[in-house]
């Protein structure tokens, strides 16, 4: 008697979204977390101007304004948003291809960007989502970051902290609240959340 087929589960892949308030530990988060190879980092297009040591698609598409908006015209973007008087945007298919290919994506967006994949009609999109508020411990901790860096005048750190005053009471639409700590303890509550994420029994399909 011939065995029964046996469809071997398959997983999909995980949206992973990591926001944050300027100054919080997105960028040190990000760069350690791209060091492990078992997801895609999403990179992001801006019409900003590279940062010291920021590279051409690895960082950032760094684009024109009039390219850019010709992108949101044709429809290119998951998410787009205006940031410090910059555009950021998210290309849609490159998140989906490796959606569909059960490989995991991580998307580093500000809370507008978060708001607008949360909105998205794409039912595969929206059931991938697992959305990661990083949080400074307080407003004085947030400062001495910023300060720290060294790379906003006055007037822009104040902009930095008044909206990143704003940006917290966004907190509560994610899915997790991350309490920034030390880069490596931050590091280490991010890959658990992934680890959890991906053991969802709802993300295992035999179709």
């Amino acid at each position: 008697m011939a065995a029964e087929s046996v469809n071997i589960p398959r997983r999909s892949g995980v949206l992973f979204i990591l926001s944050a308030p300027s100054g919080a530990g997105k960028t040190t988060l990000r760069n350690l977390l791209k060091r492990t190879p078992d997801f895609v980092f999403s990179v992001s297009c801006t019409t900003r101007q590279p940062r010291s040591g920021e590279v051409h698609g690895e960082d950032y598409y760094f684009l024109q304004e009039e390219d850019f908006l010709k992108r949101v015209e044709n429809g290119d973007f998951l998410e787009h948003a205006m940031v410090h008087k910059n555009h950021y945007g998210t290309l849609r298919e490159t998140v989906l291809d490796n959606l569909e290919k059960g490989v995991d994506v991580l998307l580093d967006v500000d809370i507008q960007g978060a708001a607008m994949i949360r909105a998205t009609k794409h039912e595969k999109i929206r059931d991938a989502i697992a959305d990661v508020f990083l949080m400074p411990g307080s407003m004085q901790e947030l400062r001495r970051r910023l300060l720290k860096r060294g790379t906003e005048t006055p007037e822009q750190l104040e902009i930095r902290l008044r909206n990143a005053t704003e940006e917290m009471k966004a907190r509560h639409a994610y899915r997790y609240n991350l309490l920034s700590g030390t880069p490596e303890e931050d590091f280490e509550n991010f890959r658990a959340i992934m680890l959890a994420e991906r053991f969802l029994s709802r993300r295992l399909s035999t179709e």
